[in-house]
Protein backbone atom coordinates (compact mmCIF):
# COMPACT_ATOMS: atom_id res chain seq x y z
CA UNK A 1 0.00 0.00 0.00
CA UNK A 2 2.98 2.59 0.86
CA UNK A 3 4.38 1.12 -2.28
CA UNK A 4 1.16 2.49 -4.27
CA UNK A 5 0.79 5.82 -2.32
CA UNK A 6 4.95 6.95 -2.88
CA UNK A 7 4.24 5.87 -6.57
CA UNK A 8 1.09 8.19 -6.89
CA UNK A 9 2.73 10.77 -5.49
CA UNK A 10 5.79 10.75 -7.47
CA UNK A 11 3.24 10.52 -10.27
CA UNK A 12 1.52 13.24 -8.90
CA UNK A 13 4.65 15.22 -8.76
CA UNK A 14 6.49 14.71 -12.10
CA UNK A 15 2.95 15.71 -13.50
CA UNK A 16 3.50 18.92 -11.54
CA UNK A 17 6.72 19.71 -12.79
CA UNK A 18 6.24 18.67 -16.01
CA UNK A 19 3.27 21.07 -16.37
CA UNK A 20 5.20 23.89 -14.46
CA UNK A 21 8.62 23.44 -17.21
CA UNK A 22 6.06 23.18 -19.96
CA UNK A 23 4.53 26.63 -19.18
CA UNK A 24 7.62 27.92 -18.40
CA UNK A 25 8.90 26.80 -22.13
CA UNK A 26 5.93 27.59 -23.71
CA UNK A 27 6.26 31.64 -22.34
CA UNK A 28 9.69 31.03 -23.50
CA UNK A 29 8.48 29.87 -27.19
CA UNK A 30 6.06 33.06 -27.30
CA UNK A 31 8.70 35.64 -26.07
CA UNK A 32 10.81 34.01 -29.02
CA UNK A 33 7.96 34.28 -31.57
CA UNK A 34 7.25 37.82 -30.59
CA UNK A 35 7.77 40.26 -33.17
CA UNK A 36 10.18 43.14 -32.92
CA UNK A 37 9.55 46.28 -32.03
CA UNK A 38 10.41 49.40 -33.98
CA UNK A 39 12.29 52.14 -32.57
CA UNK A 40 11.34 55.40 -33.80
CA UNK A 41 14.53 57.69 -33.22
CA UNK A 42 12.81 61.03 -31.43
CA UNK A 43 14.52 64.47 -30.74
CA UNK A 44 16.16 64.80 -33.94
CA UNK A 45 15.99 68.44 -33.37
CA UNK A 46 14.73 70.08 -29.83
CA UNK A 47 11.78 72.26 -31.43
CA UNK A 48 10.29 73.05 -34.97
CA UNK A 49 12.55 75.28 -35.62
CA UNK A 50 16.70 74.52 -36.52
CA UNK A 51 17.11 78.28 -36.09
CA UNK A 52 14.57 80.53 -38.14
CA UNK A 53 13.91 77.69 -40.87
CA UNK A 54 11.64 74.62 -39.95
CA UNK A 55 13.11 71.45 -38.54
CA UNK A 56 11.57 68.09 -38.91
CA UNK A 57 9.82 68.25 -35.41
CA UNK A 58 6.36 68.21 -35.06
CA UNK A 59 4.62 69.04 -31.38
CA UNK A 60 3.70 65.59 -30.39
CA UNK A 61 0.22 64.32 -30.94
CA UNK A 62 -2.44 66.28 -28.49
CA UNK A 63 0.21 68.97 -27.62
CA UNK A 64 -0.35 72.59 -29.15
CA UNK A 65 3.24 74.41 -29.10
CA UNK A 66 3.37 78.51 -28.71
CA UNK A 67 5.87 80.18 -30.42
CA UNK A 68 7.35 83.30 -30.55
CA UNK A 69 9.79 85.24 -32.43
CA UNK A 70 11.85 88.07 -32.22
CA UNK A 71 14.58 89.71 -34.48
CA UNK A 72 15.90 92.72 -33.52
CA UNK A 73 17.37 95.20 -36.29
CA UNK A 74 21.01 95.20 -37.70
CA UNK A 75 23.88 95.14 -35.34
CA UNK A 76 25.59 97.93 -37.86
CA UNK A 77 22.45 99.99 -37.74
CA UNK A 78 24.50 102.15 -35.04
CA UNK A 79 24.50 103.44 -32.09
CA UNK A 80 21.49 106.07 -32.61
CA UNK A 81 19.51 102.66 -32.78
CA UNK A 82 21.03 100.78 -29.97
CA UNK A 83 22.67 98.59 -32.71
CA UNK A 84 19.39 97.44 -33.40
CA UNK A 85 17.50 96.92 -30.22
CA UNK A 86 14.98 99.69 -31.20
CA UNK A 87 13.72 97.65 -33.65
CA UNK A 88 11.56 94.69 -33.95
CA UNK A 89 9.92 91.89 -35.69
CA UNK A 90 7.81 89.79 -34.80
CA UNK A 91 5.77 86.59 -35.42
CA UNK A 92 3.26 85.03 -32.83
CA UNK A 93 2.63 81.51 -33.99
CA UNK A 94 0.57 78.18 -32.66
CA UNK A 95 1.16 75.08 -34.27
CA UNK A 96 -0.73 71.58 -33.07
CA UNK A 97 -0.24 68.06 -33.00
CA UNK A 98 -2.80 66.56 -34.82
CA UNK A 99 -1.59 63.21 -35.11
CA UNK A 100 2.15 61.15 -34.73
CA UNK A 101 2.79 61.96 -38.37
CA UNK A 102 0.37 65.10 -39.13
CA UNK A 103 0.68 68.71 -37.50
CA UNK A 104 -0.45 72.07 -38.57
CA UNK A 105 -0.04 75.97 -37.49
CA UNK A 106 -0.58 79.32 -38.29
CA UNK A 107 1.22 82.99 -37.31
CA UNK A 108 0.94 86.75 -37.69
CA UNK A 109 3.98 88.41 -38.32
CA UNK A 110 4.49 92.31 -37.80
CA UNK A 111 6.58 92.10 -41.26
CA UNK A 112 3.41 93.70 -43.85
CA UNK A 113 1.03 92.32 -41.13
CA UNK A 114 1.45 88.98 -42.80
CA UNK A 115 -0.58 86.12 -41.84
CA UNK A 116 0.62 82.80 -42.31
CA UNK A 117 -0.79 79.01 -42.11
CA UNK A 118 0.57 75.88 -42.96
CA UNK A 119 0.55 72.22 -42.69
CA UNK A 120 3.46 69.47 -41.97
CA UNK A 121 3.69 65.90 -42.72
CA UNK A 122 6.04 63.33 -41.59
CA UNK A 123 6.23 60.76 -44.94
CA UNK A 124 9.22 58.88 -43.19
CA UNK A 125 10.69 58.25 -39.47
CA UNK A 126 13.85 57.42 -38.91
CA UNK A 127 13.73 53.67 -36.99
CA UNK A 128 15.59 50.45 -36.26
CA UNK A 129 14.31 47.35 -34.86
CA UNK A 130 11.54 45.83 -36.81
CA UNK A 131 11.88 48.50 -39.29
CA UNK A 132 14.79 50.08 -40.32
CA UNK A 133 14.76 53.60 -41.82
CA UNK A 134 18.01 55.61 -42.15
CA UNK A 135 15.76 58.82 -42.36
CA UNK A 136 13.66 61.37 -41.34
CA UNK A 137 11.03 62.63 -44.40
CA UNK A 138 8.92 65.68 -44.04
CA UNK A 139 6.65 67.64 -46.62
CA UNK A 140 5.93 71.16 -45.25
CA UNK A 141 3.36 73.46 -47.07
CA UNK A 142 2.68 77.17 -46.04
CA UNK A 143 0.56 80.18 -47.27
CA UNK A 144 0.91 83.53 -46.57
CA UNK A 145 -0.60 86.66 -46.72
CA UNK A 146 0.10 90.36 -46.25
CA UNK A 147 -2.57 92.91 -45.11
CA UNK A 148 -0.69 96.20 -45.32
CA UNK A 149 -2.63 98.97 -47.42
CA UNK A 150 -1.73 98.85 -51.04
CA UNK A 151 1.59 100.81 -52.06
CA UNK A 152 -0.25 102.33 -54.99
CA UNK A 153 -4.31 102.22 -53.85
CA UNK A 154 -5.34 104.09 -57.01
CA UNK A 155 -4.55 101.33 -59.21
CA UNK A 156 -6.61 98.11 -59.74
CA UNK A 157 -5.01 95.41 -56.98
CA UNK A 158 -6.36 91.73 -56.81
CA UNK A 159 -6.52 90.39 -53.51
CA UNK A 160 -4.32 87.29 -55.57
CA UNK A 161 -1.35 89.79 -55.73
CA UNK A 162 -0.91 89.42 -51.72
CA UNK A 163 -0.43 86.07 -51.62
CA UNK A 164 2.76 83.49 -51.49
CA UNK A 165 3.03 80.32 -50.90
CA UNK A 166 6.05 77.78 -49.99
CA UNK A 167 6.55 73.83 -50.41
CA UNK A 168 9.42 72.08 -49.12
CA UNK A 169 11.06 68.79 -49.02
CA UNK A 170 12.99 68.09 -45.32
CA UNK A 171 15.07 64.89 -45.04
CA UNK A 172 16.95 64.28 -41.73
CA UNK A 173 18.94 61.94 -40.02
CA UNK A 174 20.49 61.64 -36.00
CA UNK A 175 23.56 60.37 -36.59
CA UNK A 176 24.26 60.17 -32.50
CA UNK A 177 22.76 61.91 -29.45
CA UNK A 178 25.27 64.61 -30.29
CA UNK A 179 24.47 65.48 -34.05
CA UNK A 180 21.80 65.64 -36.07
CA UNK A 181 21.85 66.96 -39.76
CA UNK A 182 18.83 67.99 -42.40
CA UNK A 183 18.60 68.89 -46.35
CA UNK A 184 15.66 71.21 -47.46
CA UNK A 185 15.03 71.92 -51.36
CA UNK A 186 12.72 74.72 -51.36
CA UNK A 187 10.18 76.06 -53.53
CA UNK A 188 8.40 79.35 -53.27
CA UNK A 189 5.83 80.88 -55.66
CA UNK A 190 4.86 84.36 -55.42
CA UNK A 191 2.04 85.68 -57.58
CA UNK A 192 2.95 88.97 -57.82
CA UNK A 193 6.95 90.12 -58.36
CA UNK A 194 8.33 93.92 -58.67
CA UNK A 195 9.39 93.46 -62.32
CA UNK A 196 8.86 91.01 -65.19
CA UNK A 197 12.65 89.72 -64.52
CA UNK A 198 11.71 88.51 -61.52
CA UNK A 199 10.94 84.80 -61.09
CA UNK A 200 7.44 83.90 -59.40
CA UNK A 201 8.62 80.09 -58.85
CA UNK A 202 12.08 80.57 -56.86
CA UNK A 203 14.19 77.45 -55.66
CA UNK A 204 16.36 76.84 -52.70
CA UNK A 205 18.44 74.82 -51.13
CA UNK A 206 19.26 74.61 -47.40
CA UNK A 207 21.40 72.79 -45.05
CA UNK A 208 20.77 72.44 -41.56
CA UNK A 209 22.59 70.55 -38.63
CA UNK A 210 22.90 70.48 -34.39
CA UNK A 211 25.52 69.30 -32.12
CA UNK A 212 24.18 69.15 -28.45
CA UNK A 213 26.49 70.04 -26.07
CA UNK A 214 25.51 69.25 -22.84
CA UNK A 215 21.87 67.62 -21.82
CA UNK A 216 20.07 70.93 -21.98
CA UNK A 217 22.69 73.05 -24.41
CA UNK A 218 23.37 72.63 -28.33
CA UNK A 219 24.46 75.00 -31.02
CA UNK A 220 22.21 75.00 -34.08
CA UNK A 221 23.04 76.50 -37.57
CA UNK A 222 21.44 76.80 -41.08
CA UNK A 223 22.12 77.64 -44.57
CA UNK A 224 19.61 78.31 -47.79
CA UNK A 225 21.30 78.65 -50.94
CA UNK A 226 19.23 81.15 -53.56
CA UNK A 227 20.02 80.39 -56.73
CA UNK A 228 21.21 83.04 -59.13
CA UNK A 229 19.14 84.74 -61.62
CA UNK A 230 15.74 84.34 -59.63
CA UNK A 231 15.32 87.50 -57.87
CA UNK A 232 16.88 90.65 -59.82
CA UNK A 233 15.32 93.95 -58.74
CA UNK A 234 16.49 93.64 -55.25
CA UNK A 235 19.40 92.50 -53.72
CA UNK A 236 18.86 88.99 -51.98
CA UNK A 237 21.39 87.25 -49.96
CA UNK A 238 22.25 83.54 -49.21
CA UNK A 239 20.44 82.84 -45.48
CA UNK A 240 22.82 82.42 -42.88
CA UNK A 241 21.46 81.40 -39.15
CA UNK A 242 23.71 80.72 -35.79
CA UNK A 243 22.35 79.87 -32.51
CA UNK A 244 21.92 78.15 -29.36
CA UNK A 245 19.30 76.26 -27.75
CA UNK A 246 18.54 75.90 -24.09
CA UNK A 247 15.84 73.75 -22.68
CA UNK A 248 14.37 75.11 -19.43
CA UNK A 249 11.57 72.47 -18.77
CA UNK A 250 8.85 73.00 -20.79
CA UNK A 251 10.37 75.78 -22.71
CA UNK A 252 12.89 75.66 -25.19
CA UNK A 253 14.69 79.12 -25.88
CA UNK A 254 16.59 79.79 -28.78
CA UNK A 255 19.19 82.33 -29.25
CA UNK A 256 20.26 82.87 -32.61
CA UNK A 257 22.28 85.64 -35.32
CA UNK A 258 20.83 85.70 -39.14
CA UNK A 259 21.60 87.59 -41.69
CA UNK A 260 17.39 87.48 -42.35
CA UNK A 261 15.48 89.79 -41.17
CA UNK A 262 12.16 87.71 -42.33
CA UNK A 263 10.46 85.12 -39.56
CA UNK A 264 8.39 83.26 -42.52
CA UNK A 265 9.71 80.80 -45.37
CA UNK A 266 8.35 83.37 -48.58
CA UNK A 267 10.80 86.24 -46.77
CA UNK A 268 13.64 84.18 -45.32
CA UNK A 269 14.32 82.07 -48.59
CA UNK A 270 13.69 84.95 -51.19
CA UNK A 271 13.79 88.84 -49.32
CA UNK A 272 17.45 88.29 -47.44
CA UNK A 273 18.66 91.57 -47.74
CA UNK A 274 21.33 91.24 -44.87
CA UNK A 275 25.05 90.50 -45.58
CA UNK A 276 27.21 89.29 -42.70
CA UNK A 277 30.49 90.82 -44.25
CA UNK A 278 28.59 94.12 -44.27
CA UNK A 279 27.68 93.58 -40.57
CA UNK A 280 23.77 93.04 -41.37
CA UNK A 281 23.39 90.92 -38.80
CA UNK A 282 20.44 90.29 -36.49
CA UNK A 283 20.06 88.84 -32.66
CA UNK A 284 17.15 87.21 -32.65
CA UNK A 285 15.49 84.73 -30.12
CA UNK A 286 12.68 82.05 -30.18
CA UNK A 287 10.81 81.36 -27.12
CA UNK A 288 8.55 77.77 -27.66
CA UNK A 289 6.06 76.76 -24.78
CA UNK A 290 3.75 73.28 -25.30
CA UNK A 291 0.46 72.76 -23.83
CA UNK A 292 -1.24 69.49 -23.57
CA UNK A 293 -4.61 70.05 -25.00
CA UNK A 294 -5.58 66.20 -25.52
CA UNK A 295 -3.77 63.08 -22.98
CA UNK A 296 -2.83 60.55 -24.70
CA UNK A 297 -4.69 57.26 -24.24
CA UNK A 298 -3.52 54.43 -21.80
CA UNK A 299 -3.72 51.35 -22.93
CA UNK A 300 -6.30 49.36 -21.26
CA UNK A 301 -4.47 46.40 -18.58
Amino acid sequence: MKTKILLLLALTSTLFLSSTFGQEDLLTMIEKNEKPMVDYTTATFKTTRIVVGQSIELPPQGNLLFLISHHFGAINSGYENLYGLKQANIRLGLEYGLTKWLGFGAGLNTDKNTWDGFIKAKVLRQSTGAKKMPLTVDIFANTAVYTTKWAEPERTNYFSSRVSYAVQLMIARKFSNSVSLQITPSYVHKNMVPTSEDHNDIFTLGAGGRVKLSQRVAINAEYHYLFKGQVVSTKAYNSLSIGVDIETGGHVFQIFLTNSYGEYEETMLTDTRGKWSNGDIFLGFNISRMFTIVEPRQPKD
